[in-house]
């Protein structure tokens, strides 16, 4: 998972629909749920806390925790319905993030910044595209994450990627590989030479879904100066839910298997009924979407790493234009 050390709408009906949470002790005395089959911990079993039909995510002086799907998905949409850890969380992380596997992963993150009492949360996007990062968006949010539900999704297909808050975009990557691209120019012996490449996009891994608490006061909050105070703990997130909706990949295949790959990728129709994240209207966002990301951006956008000359002397590839 990603640590920077710097500074929608509802599914359809045929739509395959799936609510997790996962039970704290598995193994150790509770008895089997119905969220069982859809998520697993990743570590620290006994960090997890089933709470009737909320799921908790636990963070103490000994460790955090975390959960992962049991199945991945090629294209489609994860979110969670997710309560932030309330009061003082200064140096508490909590993430919400897909990942493929390997060195070469890609990997789409919310990461969730906590704070001393009384100042707001920072969300913190990421993107690793075939293992490198260092794509870091921050907003800060316009409701208190920590008083009710709200949901954060990533919506995924070949023509973009979109992170949403409560179904407004907050952050959009798009696939530019196959548009013209006119990047930096430098002159050299009177003639204008192109640099430009075309902007990475992830490619078709498939991914899985997983969330975790953990401490990061090294860097989290004001950059590492505000400490975690442990007297606060045991420091706590809370799910409601977790949908995943997407081509589900195969159980017995590797992640590099080009039958599931042209499955997900080539058809409009699958096993899971029709694929309505690459319905012709999903490749962009509409007209209103596209107002509330102009809104959300002017409003609540602190960070961009495409407009910080310090850590990118060279602009990005995908920030060409904007």
């Amino acid at each position: 998972m990603a640590l920077w050390n710097g500074g929608g709408g509802a599914f359809p009906a045929a739509a395959v629909l799936v609510a997790a949470a996962v039970a704290a002790l598995l193994g150790a005395g509770v008895g089997a749920t119905k969220f069982d089959d859809v998520v697993q911990p990743s570590w620290a079993n006994d960090h997890m806390v089933y709470d009737g039909d909320l799921l908790k995510l636990r963070l103490d002086a000994n460790s955090g925790g975390g959960f992962v799907s049991r199945s991945k998905f090629l294209y489609g949409k994860a979110s969670a319905d997710l309560k932030l850890v309330p009061g003082d969380s200064a140096g508490v992380v909590t993430a919400f993030y897909l990942s493929s596997a390997g060195d070469k992963h890609n990997e789409f993150d919310f990461e969730f910044l906590g704070n001393v009492t009384g100042e707001p949360y920072l969300v913190q996007t990421n993107l690793y595209i075939d293992g490198v990062g260092n794509r870091e968006q921050r907003i800060d949010l316009w409701f208190d994450p920590t008083a009710d539900f709200h949901t954060y999704a990533v919506l995924w297909n070949p023509s973009q990627v979109v992170f949403m808050v409560d179904d407004t975009p907050i952050r959009v990557y798009e696939n530019r590989q196959n548009a013209t691209v006119h990047g930096h120019h430098h002159r050299s012996n009177n003639a204008t030479t192109s640099t430009a490449s075309p902007p990475p996009f992830p490619g078709p891994q498939p991914m899985a879904v997983y969330s975790s608490i953990w401490n990061a006061d090294d860097w989290a909050t004001q950059g590492g100066r505000v400490k975690t105070d442990w007297s606060h703990a045991p420091f706590e997130a809370t799910f409601r839910e977790v949908r995943v909706d997407g081509c589900a990949w195969a159980a017995n295949a590797t992640d590099g298997d080009a039958g599931e790959v042209r499955r997900c990728s080539e058809t409009s129709w699958g096993k899971e009924g029709r694929y309505w994240w690459k319905e012709k209207e999903m490749s962009e966002l509409s007209v209103h979407q596209s107002h509330q990301l102009v809104w959300a951006r002017a409003h609540h956008l602190v960070y961009d790493y495409c407009v910080d000359t310090d850590r990118f002397p060279v602009q990005p590839p995908e920030c060409a234009g904007r």
